[in-house]
């Protein structure tokens, strides 16, 4: 049964992206027509193939919608139809940017670029900061993926240090650093779409992002310094002996010199010109970068001398990858229909009131205190930061909010960031969990409490400032 599901499931899949790039460019009724229904058919064809135990979340969403629905007596046709492509281009975003795990794949970049900075890394404090930065970069191509994979890296380096002090200095510098590149990098669907979908400046949203997520990554080295020192472990001294050993079998100068250079290109050219084009031509983002990355891995084995290589990548990846996606891109239908579905009751108008409630209760509060918590709970109820993100960005679009878009977008993004460091159950925590064998407990709320009270204060203290003083 499975077997003959995945059938289908692939065929709705592919229509769906096929008619939403065609209407990107040329927009036709019947077309989207088109793309509603393989969106609807796709979502049922998922919730078959993984069963109803397993779809909980999509299809709880789904009748929450339909329920709403029938209660404020919507065309429910017309709702669905609107709804199956109110997340379109999210939907393509997803489905395009786990393509930029292959490229990283094909050489040992990590290491390499590693290996080269051997001496700005042989402290305790340095090597917990590049972790720190580096995650962050490679979350620009994994996602939560660089989680895995610098946590496989790290393992090189310290696999004899097991204990749970020592587990708390590897998971909290990835699982941190992921949720500190919620804020500023513009291949994280999440971030994508607060800056798209509340209409803030891209630049500057990125700029304020990076500049937090530095602070953040040196409050995050204070807690990790502070945590080992009264555990009493050198972990400098530990550290250079295994970094030591690992040297040796290296490779040499020149290579590490080469692939630095390569993977410093690769992360400039496939910034760059995403920031160009949208600069330039102010294409949408979630259109733009899809498009940018099937180009740019296009010329990379070009210019690899693998251009066979390239097609045999997008056939694996269209035949036995894709389909790993299905749950997350049939969560996005699920609340494509909530939020137009929302859209057509007085939610927003309500909502409004409620805020005004609070506001005139106690003036000294504002929205955006209470903002990043909307986020946060939502995440402690199993919805991973895209889904948050896509719900809360997606309802306050029709908001008139007097609130400058880009303390906004950093508002939610911190939200979905604290979620990240504390949530038990969203996806970069089970991922890690998975990894070092700790629970999730251990790895969110025990390792992380701290660290989130304060990165929200830092966060307010910035936010509450420009808003009283800037806007």
């Amino acid at each position: 049964m499975q077997t003959f599901i995945k059938r289908p499931l692939k065929v709705t899949l592919f229509l769906y992206a096929l008619f939403h790039f065609i209407t990107t460019l040329f927009s036709n009724e019947l077309l989207l027509l088109f793309m509603a229904i393989s969106g609807i058919a796709f979502f049922i064809f998922t919730s078959i193939h993984l069963s109803i135990p397993k779809f909980k979340l999509p299809f709880t969403i789904f009748v929450i919608s339909f329920i709403v629905m029938l209660t404020a007596k919507m065309d429910i046709l017309h709702t669905l139809q609107n709804g199956a492509i109110e997340m379109r281009h999210i939907i393509g975003l997803l489905i395009v940017v786990p393509l930029i795990s292959y490229v990283l794949q094909e050489e040992p970049y990590i290491e390499d670029v590693m290996g080269l900075f051997y001496r700005f890394i042989n402290t305790g404090k340095k090597f917990y900061f590049t972790l720190l930065t580096f995650t962050q970069i490679i979350a620009y191509f994994l996602l939560f993926g660089s989680i895995t994979m610098m946590y496989q890296f790290v393992q090189m380096v310290l696999h004899e240090k097991t204990s749970e002090n020592w587990e708390y200095f590897k998971g909290t510098a990835l699982l941190r650093a992921f949720g500190l590149s919620t804020l500023w990098v513009v291949s994280i669907p999440s971030f994508v779409y607060a800056v798209e979908t509340l209409n803030a400046s891209l630049w500057l949203s990125i700029l304020q992002g990076f500049i937090f997520a530095i602070c953040g990554s040196f409050l995050a080295m204070i807690f990790m310094s502070i945590r080992m020192k009264r555990a009493n472990i050198d972990v400098t001294t530990e550290l250079q002996l295994e970094l030591q050993t690992l040297l040796k079998t290296a490779a040499s100068h020149e290579v590490q010199v080469k692939k630095t250079m390569e993977f410093s290109l690769l992360f400039v050219s496939l910034f760059g010109t995403i920031f160009l084009l949208h600069g330039l031509f102010h294409f949408q983002l979630m259109v733009l970068i899809p498009l940018v990355i099937i180009g740019w891995m296009f010329f990379f084995y070009v210019w690899k001398g693998k251009l066979r290589k390239f097609f045999v990548v997008i056939k694996d990846y269209a035949s036995n990858k894709v389909v790993g996606q299905s749950y997350q891109l049939s969560l996005m239908i699920a609340v494509g229909v909530l939020i137009n579905t929302l859209h057509g009751t007085n939610f927003s108008t309500n909502f409004i009131k409620g805020l005004h409630a609070i506001q005139a209760a106690f003036p000294f509060i504002n929205f955006l205190y209470i903002l990043p918590f909307i986020v946060i709970l939502l995440g402690f109820c199993g919805l991973g930061p895209l889904t948050v993100m896509v719900l809360v960005a997606g309802i306050l679009q029709s908001m008139p909010l007097p609130y400058p878009p880009e303390l906004m977008v950093l508002a939610i993004t911190s939200g979905s960031a604290i979620s990240i460091f504390i949530s038990p159950i969203v996806m970069p925590v089970i991922v890690l969990s998975a990894s070092n064998g700790l629970g999730m407990l251990t790895n969110g709320i025990k390792f992380n409490w701290k660290f989130a009270l304060s990165f929200y204060v830092m966060i307010q203290l910035y936010i509450q400032v420009m808003y009283q003083f800037v806007y």
